[in-house]
């Protein structure tokens, strides 16, 4: 009798620690919001963009580069390989032209994700990091734009153990970035175990030439990365705690935590 009442017992927790679960999954995926339709004026839908835009970066002269065609657990599966488009704002036609990429890259398991532009001060020469999910793995391609032919010159493959899941990319040099871990593991069956237990153990990675090193931790799901125009501040959006969070830029290139500026209402749809 005494060992029906100690089982019972486990398995009425087990049962309250699982409707917890449940309950904060619900929470944190904002599963019961109700999403309005809002008309906005003067959109214009993009064409050639028919498998998705990932990211998009601006640089100063109204040109954004842009990812598209990723393939990645929970979105639509599809066959054609990523892409990266170039977009004109001053052009009033706002057509996206396909960058060229070179013969000598792998175009067949090019998968892009987050990408980011640095523009070196020296010669105005534009450098294109784009995270890379070939195969399920995550590297950075570090591209040269080539403006006289609108073509992209593959300059090297960055791979690091603690760029293990990179979501999104923050150049802030010709060879160095921060760049935001959305999961703690690196094995797909380990990163469905994460969000069963969603804890904040994602990540922001800085990388150079001379030394890589996790210098922002405690997010639930680190995602967009991006910087202040004065160059102070780190912006850090994660979306499993529904806020981006400022961060200032020590001159060891540690990200302090600052404040949070807004709470991120969205839907998180697989």
């Amino acid at each position: 009798m005494g060992k029906l009442i100690v089982f019972s017992l486990v398995i009425l927790a087990l049962a309250l620690l699982l409707g917890q679960r449940i309950v904060t999954i619900r929470r944190r995926f904002l599963v019961d919001r109700v999403v309005a339709n809002n008309h906005l004026q003067n959109c214009v839908e993009l064409k050639h963009l028919d498998h998705g835009a990932e990211d998009i970066t601006i640089v100063g002269d109204g040109l954004a580069f842009i990812s598209s065609g990723l393939k990645y657990p929970g979105l639509p599966v599809s066959d054609v390989t990523g892409k990266i488009f170039l977009l004109d704002l001053h052009d009033p036609r706002l057509k996206p032209v396909e960058l060229r990429l070179p013969w000598n890259f792998d175009v067949e398991s090019f998968n892009p994700h987050g990408i980011s532009v640095y523009i070196d001060p020296s010669d105005d020469s534009v450098f294109l990091f784009v995270v890379n999910h070939p195969q399920h793995k995550t590297q950075i391609e570090l591209f040269k734009y080539k403006e006289e032919d609108r073509s992209l010159l593959h300059l090297k493959t960055i791979k690091h153990e603690l760029l293990h899941s990179v979501n999104d990319i923050l150049a802030v040099g010709p060879e160095s970035f921060f760049a935001t871990n959305d999961h703690y593991f690196s094995n797909d069956l380990l990163k469905f175990l994460e969000y069963f237990l969603l804890q904040p153990w994602t990540s922001v990675v800085f990388y150079s030439p001379k030394e890589v090193k996790v210098v922002s931790e405690g997010y639930y799901f680190a995602n967009g990365i991006n910087m202040s125009p004065d160059k102070r501040h780190v912006y850090v959006a994660d979306i499993f705690d529904h806020n981006v969070h400022v961060l200032e830029w020590k001159e060891d290139n540690m990200l302090t935590r600052v404040k949070v500026i807004f709470q991120l209402h969205f839907t998180f749809v697989f």
